[in-house]
């Protein structure tokens, strides 16, 4: 009698300590699994973070110069016409000067809309006092950006005084903001250039950091597999292409919001038309794929180098 029962109760405790330890190692693998999922997404959200501000950062840095050509272009030159100059000369004067390359856009402003805007500016009408109108017909111009510096202006100015229905070309009052603009072109684009080279390594920093983060877990698998023979090579392989996904994963989110910005960016100021340059969102977006790989592959060989290189009595550390 004493015989069946143990034997019943060792039957159960050997059943109850397998049962518990398939529920434990259950519970350990599925804990494992979530650890490594959310490490996974914790990289992925880094990447993309940085990725978006370089991006942003990428974006200014390629459209610095038609931003800048953009306030530029505004700046307007006025020829005024003596009043002996018949309207046809006028126009002819006015096709000749938009083959010229350096003109962007022309305006034909008659003296009488050149009265009528007046009036409304100062609120009278000031013709009734004079008894004639002694504004002059005046054609505006607007030149490309790359154009737009002293000496060629006053090139252009003393090419079209020649005509001999030309009395005047005036840009005086835009002269200073011509010279300040010309000056901090080349401050500003140096300086954009800086922080992008310190955003960069920065970038490459904090994804180093979150990789080297992840794959610290791994250390104990990575010198079993070298202790039972495996090169350094197949051991690398799957975490390099375990790489190339978060870096792909974290372009893709980075891009996508990107994406979403300058599409709210160019309604808001459809005068610079970002999303009509194909070319250049190809490489800004073309830059932020390429960046985000390159940059979690290498920070991914550098980390599995130095674990590879742990010694046995380093792994506790």
């Amino acid at each position: 009698m004493q015989n069946i029962f143990f034997s019943f109760y060792l039957k159960h405790l050997i059943f109850f300590y397998f049962y518990k330890k398939n529920i434990l190692s259950d519970y350990f693998e599925k804990y494992q699994q979530r650890k490594i999922i959310n490490a996974n997404i914790s990289v992925v959200i880094s990447i993309a973070i940085v990725l978006f501000l370089l991006g942003i950062l990428g974006f200014f840095l390629l459209n610095s110069k038609r931003i800048t050509n953009h306030f530029k272009e505004k700046i307007t030159i006025s020829v005024f016409f003596k009043e002996k100059a018949k309207l046809t000369e006028i126009k002819n004067f006015e096709k000749k000067v938009k083959l010229s390359n350096e003109v962007k856009s022309t305006r034909f402003i008659p003296k009488k809309e050149a009265a009528e805007q007046l009036k409304k500016e100062i609120g009278e009408d000031f013709i009734k006092f004079l008894g004639y109108n002694p504004l002059q017909d005046n054609l505006e111009i607007n030149l490309k950006g790359d154009y737009v510096n002293e000496t060629k202006m006053d090139s252009l100015k003393n090419k079209w005084l020649k005509y001999p229905i030309v009395a005047d070309v005036n840009y005086e009052y835009y002269k200073p903001l011509i010279k300040i603009l010309n000056q901090n072109i080349k401050k500003v684009s140096f300086w954009i250039i800086v922080v992008s080279s310190i955003f960069v390594f920065l970038v490459f920093l904090l994804i180093n950091s979150a990789i080297r983060l992840s794959l610290y877990n791994k250390r104990f698998a990575i010198k079993t597999m070298q202790l039972v023979g495996a090169t350094k090579a197949f051991i690398r392989k799957p975490f390099l292409k375990r790489a190339f996904w978060l870096g792909f994963a974290g372009a893709t989110i980075a891009s996508a919001a990107l994406f979403t910005l300058l599409y709210y960016a160019d309604r808001y100021f459809p005068d610079f038309q970002i999303m009509q340059d194909y070319k250049l969102l190809s490489i800004l977006f073309g830059g932020i794929f390429v960046t985000g790989i390159l940059i979690t592959l290498f920070s991914t060989y550098l980390a599995t180098a130095r674990l590879l290189n742990l010694k046995s009595d380093q792994l506790h550390f």
